[in-house]
């Protein structure tokens, strides 16, 4: 498995990754969750450009998952694992997180955040086999939880959520 940086001509590729993980939420009734538009460009840009998106590539270098993220509060918080169906349980997503967890050690950070739906079973459930644990409300931190009072604006909490941190 190669994971490198993200390619400013990829960005339209990550969407692509996007939509197509996002179509097992159907399965489980989350249709809305399923139909929700990717991060936009300019979204992905600003993450690329700050040297805080990868790609997990297959053996020609295309893209077949891939993670975005930022420092929030002393924590590199991951906005988004995402990997293609195509790519799926074959540790891809383990792997993006451990390259996360890397670059957080490198920038002196304490650790990955990250808020996902409590009861689907490749987000809280997956998560916590990988070593996060779920943060109590008392030890949310002002960043998580203006991430969590964004996310109830776009319609998430439909379903319950978790705020989640690996040390």
């Amino acid at each position: 498995m190669r994971i490198r940086p993200a390619a400013p001509t990829e960005l339209a590729a990550l969407q692509d990754i996007e939509r197509a993980a996002g179509v097992a939420f159907r399965e489980v009734g989350m249709a809305k969750i399923a139909e929700d538009e990717p991060p936009t460009s300019a979204e992905l840009e600003r993450y690329r450009r700050a040297g805080h998106a990868w790609v997990a590539v297959d053996d020609v270098d295309r893209p077949v998952a891939y993670l975005i993220g930022e420092p929030v509060d002393g924590a590199f918080h991951v906005e988004q694992v995402s990997v293609h169906p195509r790519a799926a349980r074959r540790g891809v997503g383990r792997a993006l997180l451990a390259h996360a967890a890397d670059h957080a050690r490198a920038e002196g950070l304490a650790g990955l955040t990250l808020t996902t739906f409590r009861d689907v079973p490749w987000n809280a459930p997956y998560y916590a086999r990988l070593g996060f644990r779920a943060l109590p409300e008392a030890e949310l931190t002002p960043g998580l939880r203006a991430i969590r009072a964004a996310e109830a604006e776009h319609g998430l909490d439909r379903w319950p959520r978790v705020c989640m941190r690996a040390d």
